[in-house]
């Protein structure tokens, strides 16, 4: 570890043992990268992402309050519809229209258990295949939910609610629009191979199945826009750094506190998963014109390249914005470009001037290259080096 490095991480210890954190100090110290060391990073993102309040003296409180909320909402929905399903069936006599599970009511609990099924399948499938390259979503988590494995709890959880759900026939698909796709039974009889993942021993759960959970529980608490398949990208870097923090304190109870970060960056980024929006100027449509607005500015050459082979901004910024670049990049360095996102006060301003100097790096090839060899750079991002991608966005965003 060089000099200069063990200075910075002393920098960050001391703005982080302030007992009133000066915010504007830490997002300077953020903004060229956090180290990981010491959970400083877990630490700076849980302040970052307005979770943890700068005033020092009131996070133990704060933080029981927030993970007890957590370990209710499990209770509420998770733990208690899985009981009433489990003990379907227990004592039929006692079986009211209201409990029914065919009650034709739209606002029965049945109705509300069926439908929320759909959604978890959706999700299922998506943080199955989270960050596929990795073995880390697939091996069993240090510190598996003990309210969710308490022996003690005879009922239904969510895998086996995948695994048993008369859904299983059927392929479920939640596209962008937020409609719901189901296919004929037939093509789907084997929807998880036996192989796809490993099976844990009992008691265990994999880090993938505490991700589920979360984007389940966002998705009942949040149903105007539910899960939007692209959401569990969101979410992986943010579980993967709280859960690999090496203060096991915090550690522990990665589960809620990324619940929560998560909640607060979608407040931030919901927009851009709500199509009803995505015309409007918070939508997705308006940052995707920005990036090639701020590319008229800095690269009007480039530009007109673009729009004599008709290369629309939706074509592939969609998905860099939609998802901040976290399909672009290897996990290590999706995080480290979230320190500077994260940083920025105005968040996601910084992300069009990253997605614009992503451009400007390969100007010369997209110049000379046709639609079909641009399409190609563009949805598979040549340069892996992270910190030429933002130094350059922060050349950009000086000479504005």
């Amino acid at each position: 570890m060089s000099t200069a490095y063990k200075n910075r991480i002393q920098e960050f210890k001391a703005a982080l043992s302030e007992k009133h954190i000066n915010l504007e100090t830490l997002r300077e110290l953020c903004f060229n990268g956090i180290p990981f060391e010491g959970g400083i990073r877990a630490l700076c993102w849980k302040i970052l992402l307005n979770y943890l309040p700068v005033d020092q003296t009131l996070w133990e409180p704060f933080l029981k309050k927030q993970r007890d909320l957590y370990s209710q909402f499990l209770k509420e929905m998770i733990i208690q519809p899985g009981i009433a399903k489990a003990n379907l069936g227990l004592s039929r006599e006692d079986v009211t229209m209201e409990d029914h599970p065919l009650n034709p009511n739209p606002d029965s609990r049945w109705n509300t258990y069926f439908k929320d099924n759909e959604i978890l399948l959706q999700i299922d499938k998506d943080v199955r295949r989270l960050y596929p390259d990795m073995a880390f979503f697939q091996r069993p988590t240090e510190y598996p939910s003990q309210l969710i494995l308490d022996p003690q709890n005879d009922y239904e959880t969510l895998r086996r609610r995948v695994e048993q759900t008369t859904l299983k026939a059927q392929t479920v698909n939640r596209n962008r629009s937020g409609v719901t796709n189901v296919s004929s039974p037939g093509k789907a009889l084997n929807l998880y191979p036996s192989n796809e993942y490993e099976v844990l021993p009992s008691g265990s759960e994999a880090h993938w199945e505490v991700v589920e959970r979360i984007l389940f529980i966002y998705a009942k608490l949040n149903p105007g826009i539910a899960y939007v398949q692209g959401m569990n990208e969101i979410v992986g870097p943010i579980y993967y750094t709280f859960v690999t923090d090496p203060n096991t304190e915090w550690k522990e109870h990665a589960e809620a506190d990324t619940f929560f970060c998560f909640t607060n960056l979608m407040s931030e980024n919901r927009d851009n998963f709500i199509k009803s929006l995505d015309d409007s100027q918070c939508g997705i449509t308006y940052k995707m014109e920005s990036v090639y607005a701020m590319l008229r500015d800095k690269d009007p050459q480039l530009l007109l390249k673009l729009e004599e082979q008709n290369i629309k901004p939706q074509y592939f910024t969609f998905r860099w914005l939609t998802l901040l670049l976290s399909q672009e990049f290897l996990l290590p360095d999706v995080i480290r470009i979230w320190d500077t996102l994260f940083s920025d006060k105005d968040r996601f301003d910084f992300l069009i001037l990253v997605c614009c100097a992503m451009l400007i790096l390969i100007r010369s090839d997209l110049l000379a290259g046709d639609f079909t060899v641009n399409m190609r750079l563009l949805q598979d991002y040549p340069i892996s080096d992270v910190h030429t991608i933002l130094t350059k966005a922060k050349e950009l965003q000086d000479t504005s």
